[in-house]
C-alpha cells in the first residue's frame, strides 16, 4: 500500500494517510464509536470467539517465530550450520548481525518481523494511551483516557489482535499478491470482531489497522529494498 515496485517506502502517502487515520480515530472517540460500537455489537458470533483465541498476538508471534525456526532448521540441515557462523566472531554481537544478514530477505522472518515489532507497537500505544476497553460503557456507562497504564481493562487502544493481524495478514499478501484478497479480508474481518465481541472500540481497530499495515510496509521496504 505504501510501496513502490521496487521496494521503497512512499513516505509522502504514509503520512497523509496517517493524518487521515488520525483524523478518523478523533472523529471516532468523540462521535462516531459509540453508535457504530452498539451496532457492531449485534454482529457477535461463535466464529468470532475463535479468532479471539487463535489469531491473538501472542499466536502470531509464536507460530511465525515457529516457522522461522524451521527455515533455519532446513537451511542448517543444507549447510551444515555454516549460516549460522558468525562471520568468524566469536561473539554474540557478531553471531546476531550475521544471523540477520542471512534471514531479514526469507518470508518466514519478514512476517515474523512485521508481527514482533507490530506487537511491541501495539503495546507501547496501549500504556502510552491508556483508554478504558468498551466493557466500562457496557456496565457502568463510562468511557475515558487514564494514561499511563498497564492494566489490560485500559488497553483498548489501539486493537492488539488488529495490529498484529494486519502486520502480518498484509506482509502475507505481499509476498503472495495473488492471496491478497484473501488476506485483506481476513484482517477486516477480524477488525470488525474486535468490536462485535465488544473487546474496543472502532477507533482501536482503525489505529491498529493503520500501524500494522504500515510497519509491514516499512519491514518490507527496509529489508527487501533494493
Amino acid at each position: 500500500m505504501f510501496l513502490t515496485t521496487d521496494n521503497q517506502i512512499k513516505w509522502r502517502k504514509m503520512a497523509i494517510a496517517g493524518v487521515i487515520t488520525l483524523g478518523l480515530v478523533f472523529a471516532g472517540v468523540f462521535w462516531f464509536d459509540k453508535p457504530l460500537y452498539i451496532f457492531l455489537r449485534g454482529f457477535d458470533c461463535g466464529l468470532w470467539a475463535w479468532f479471539d483465541v487463535f489469531l491473538a498476538p501472542k499466536v502470531w508471534i509464536i507460530a511465525t517465530f515457529i516457522a522461522a525456526m524451521v527455515f533455519c532448521a532446513k537451511k542448517c540441515v543444507k549447510t551444515d550450520c555454516s549460516f549460522l557462523n558468525p562471520c568468524g566472531k566469536g561473539n554474540l554481537f557478531g553471531f546476531i548481525k550475521n544471523f540477520f544478514a542471512k534471514t531479514k530477505t526469507n518470508n518466514a522472518f519478514l512476517i515474523f518481523y512485521s508481527v514482533l515489532g507490530a506487537g511491541i507497537i501495539a503495546k507501547v500505544l496501549k500504556t502510552l494511551i491508556g483508554r478504558a476497553r468498551p466493557i466500562f460503557f457496557e456496565a457502568l456507562d463510562m468511557t475515558g483516557f487514564f494514561p499511563p497504564s498497564f492494566d489490560w481493562a485500559f488497553n483498548s487502544m489501539p486493537s492488539g489482535h488488529t495490529t498484529v493481524s494486519f502486520a502480518g495478514l498484509v506482509m502475507i499478501g505481499m509476498l503472495a499478491p495473488r492471496f491478497k484478497p484473501l488476506t485483506w479480508t481476513l484482517a477486516i474481518m477480524i477488525g470488525v470482531s474486535r468490536v462485535a465481541i465488544g473487546a474496543h472500540w472502532p477507533s482501536d481497530v482503525i489505529l491498529g489497522a493503520f500501524v500494522g499495515m504500515a510497519f509491514a510496509d516499512i519491514i518490507k521496504g527496509k529489508l527487501l529494498r533494493k
